[in-house]
């Protein structure tokens, strides 16, 4: 991510709010496991899945691996701009 200027050394994965859920407008899940045991949302909120692989389970040399990565993180960037587009 520094890659394209943004910094995300400190973040960091953490529980999914009831509250911000059950006010958003929009949920987008990126791994079957998120979609399946994401916690039931409203009817009134949209949801989206994005199946992308993990890159954290990518195999191969350093620099294969940092392909993944930079695949993932590539495709999540289409999909927002795609995404900002439509709404």
């Amino acid at each position: 991510m520094a890659e394209d200027g943004i910094d995300i050394s400190k973040q960091f994965a953490k529980p999914i709010d009831p509250h911000v859920l059950k006010t958003a407008d929009l949920v987008v899940t990126l791994c079957g496991d998120a979609r399946d045991h994401c916690p039931v949302t409203p009817p009134t909120v949209q949801k989206l899945h994005w199946p992308l692989p993990d890159p954290a389970h990518a195999t191969g040399t350093p620099d294969q691996q940092l392909a993944v990565f930079r695949q993932v993180r590539d495709q999540i960037k289409h999909n927002i701009l795609d995404l900002k587009h439509v709404r």
